[in-house]
């Protein structure tokens, strides 16, 4: 009976065994397109035969259910003399890979930092490009912020201008002075005392808030709206930095510190009382912030970028040549990082075409060749559609592009050897075309681009010698001005000018004409928005003037914007005066002779302007000649501070820093983004 019985159990246990073996195992590595088809999946690789089958796509990896979300405090853990245990959660981080993921979490609080203070400097030695070299000024080496030179430089927009400099280790800048708009009557005594302390505990802002309630900050934010922030949106039909911007950086300390820092900047250029310590202290904070976020590949890519392109900004304003550019090609990389162009819109088109303003200038100034070179700006540059009203920035841009293709022409014809006469037909060619894509612009753009009213100095009370053009928006004047600095370059690059006295003759004309016209624009224009813009413009027309009264009206202008800007003109000045040839004193024993033509000159002048367009030549005072190329090797390369400003090259900006982000820039959670 008992072997009966073990027989019997004998074949129910290989039954059951048989049994199990047959039952089909759960898969636990199987892709998740046969988990939501509910199919058995093979766990072939790299495609498995169920997705091949039906041509799906094999989605590989681990589905996390986020069911409870419940977030609880780490257990506490009481301390040893032996050991410490710190407690890291990674779970946003882990669920911001999956869709929804983050949206189940709470808003997490930011712990508000502490001041910057005697922290190691952060160290930008290995990543940032090297700065140029001149013979008539030196760029310091790019470190941040350890030993700086230091220079007298004549500060400007878009780095415009460096001189030599003397070594100095202390990381603060000198303070200049200057006359101010932002006066003790203006501000009060309590106002301007609180700033000359130099030992005042500094607590940049490091959280959010509904409203500015502290009096400094306040301050500094009124000045960058009122007079940062307008020039940087001259060409922004939008106004981020000055409208929009500044209530979204009450939620983004990153961006409030920006702001305030490029404030507190512009209030030490306007008047020295103010202490260098905030400036430094928020721009600090800022830079510390960004460096964070870029290590974090699940970072807000925009926030980003405008945070760089406004740090940018804060640099170009420092009195010390180029000693802070570790966001100049930084913000460059960003913004191509967030993948901005000229078909951009919101604040990637305010970024782009900042920036791409900011760098124009420069190589205006160093005669380099743009790095972004314009035919990859993505510009529809077809003039045969109409644009319609209220959308004048476009020819603004147009004109960028064609003033950027300007500049490049102007820089290779630098480095270029003169050649055979094939060579010369070929750069003529060039030249030409160039010339026509001007005249294209100027006979195409809107009648809202166009002066609406002109008077001359013959036919009206003013005291200025060049004509008054009025040009009612911003926008048009930016561009007005960039359409007769472009032309006056054409007129000073142009190959066939040497050829024969004639077409030197027509090219000194041409010169003059709109070296006058473009310093009349800038001589009346009563927007402040657009005197920062005009330095550059203003500085090639000035070369052209040949006459003392004029050219001593070009310092008046040039000692205008200094006092509503802040801006140093000092080197500009010295630069004129000297192509002036007011130094030489054979020149200047020659110049009453000179100036006794100036009474005609201005009749001479409006005349040549009405019968412009009948083809009637009229007599104009000599311009003088065409300025020299500077003779250093940096004339006419790419511009080198931008030239490696892509994530992309083994040396970029921020190495030490940078991180990858896991997924493409997407708009922030502002709506004008």
């Amino acid at each position: 009976m008992a072997s009966q019985t073990a027989a019997s159990t004998v074949p129910a246990e290989v039954a059951a065994a048989a049994a199990a073996a047959a039952k089909p195992k759960r898969v636990r590595t199987g892709c998740l397109t046969c988990r939501e088809r509910h199919l058995k999946c093979d766990e072939g690789l790299p495609d498995c035969q169920n997705c091949k089958k039906s041509n799906r796509d094999c989605k590989r990896g681990v589905r996390l259910n986020f069911i409870d979300t419940t977030i609880k405090p780490p257990p506490i853990t009481p301390p040893t003399e032996e050991w410490d245990v710190a407690f890291q959660d990674e779970s946003r981080e882990i669920a911001s890979e999956y869709r929804g993921g983050l949206s189940r979490y709470s808003n997490l609080e930011v712990e508000p930092e502490a001041a910057p203070k005697d922290e190691p400097p952060f160290d930008f030695s290995d990543t940032m490009i090297p700065a140029p070299v001149m013979a008539h000024q030196q760029l310091p080496s790019q470190q941040f912020p350890q030993q700086y030179p230091q220079t007298t430089m004549d500060s400007y927009p878009a780095s415009m201008q460096m001189q030599d400099q003397v070594p100095d280790h202390h990381q603060r800048h000198e303070s200049v002075n200057s006359d101010s708009t932002f006066s003790s009557q203006t501000l009060g005594a309590n106002s301007m005392s609180s700033y000359t302390n130099s030992k005042q505990t500094l607590t940049p802002p490091s959280d959010t808030r509904e409203t500015l309630t502290d009096p400094d900050e306040l301050l500094y934010m009124q000045v960058f709206v009122e007079e940062v922030g307008i020039w940087m949106d001259s060409m922004d039909p939008f106004k981020h930095f000055s409208r929009l911007l500044p209530f979204d950086s009450l939620q983004e300390p990153m961006l409030l510190n920006a702001f305030l820092a490029c404030g507190a900047r512009h209030l030490i250029l306007v008047n020295p009382v103010y202490s260098e310590e905030k400036a430094l202290s928020y721009y600090d904070s800022a830079t510390r912030i960004l460096l964070k976020h870029l290590q974090n590949p699940y970072r807000d890519t925009v926030i980003c970028a405008t945070t760089a392109v406004i740090l940018n900004v804060y640099e170009i304003m420092c009195e010390k040549a180029l000693q802070r550019m570790n966001h100049i090609a930084g913000a460059r990389a960003l913004i191509k990082e967030c993948g901005w162009n000229a078909n951009s819109i919101g604040i990637g088109a305010a970024c782009f075409w900042l920036n791409i303003g900011m760098e124009l200038l420069s190589c205006l100034h160093f005669n380099w060749q743009t790095a972004w070179n314009p035919d990859d700006w993505g510009l529809n540059m077809d003039f045969s559609h109409p644009t319609g009203p209220g959308r004048e920035e476009i020819w603004t841009y147009r004109i960028m592009w064609v003033l950027g293709k300007v500049a490049n022409f102007r820089a290779k014809a630098a480095i270029e050897p003169s050649g055979d006469h094939m060579r010369i037909q070929q750069k003529y060619e060039d030249w030409q075309g160039l010339k026509d894509w001007c005249d294209a612009w100027d006979s195409h753009v809107p009648r809202s681009m166009q002066p609406l009213g002109r008077s001359y100095p013959y036919a009206s009370n003013s005291k200025s010698l060049f004509p008054e053009v009025w040009l009612v928006k911003r926008a048009t004047v930016v561009a007005r001005m960039f359409y007769h600095t472009a032309l006056i370059i054409l007129a000073q690059t142009n190959p066939m000018s040497n050829m024969s006295q004639q077409k030197s003759q027509e090219m000194q004309e041409m010169q003059t004409f709109h070296a006058r016209e473009c310093c009349g624009i800038i001589a009346h224009v009563k927007d402040r928005g657009v005197a920062s813009v005009a330095l550059r413009s203003i500085h090639h027309a000035g070369e052209c003037i040949s006459l003392r009264p004029e050219q001593e009206e070009v310092l008046t202008i040039l000692n205008k914007i200094h006092k509503e800007t802040g801006w140093r003109v000092k080197f500009i000045e010295d630069d004129l005066i000297k192509n002036w040839g007011w130094n030489d004193q054979k020149n200047f024993e020659q110049m009453p002779n000179i100036m006794g033509q100036a009474p005609n000159m201005v009749q001479n002048y409006a005349s040549q302007y009405a019968q412009q367009n009948q083809g009637m030549a009229t007599p104009l005072p000599p311009a003088p000649p065409v300025k020299p190329a500077m003779k250093s090797g940096m004339v006419g390369i790419v511009n080198p501070m931008l030239a490696k400003a892509d994530f992309s090259q083994p040396i970029h900006p921020y190495q030490s820093y940078y991180v990858a982000p896991n997924h493409p820039a997407q708009p922030a959670q502002f709506n004008h983004f």
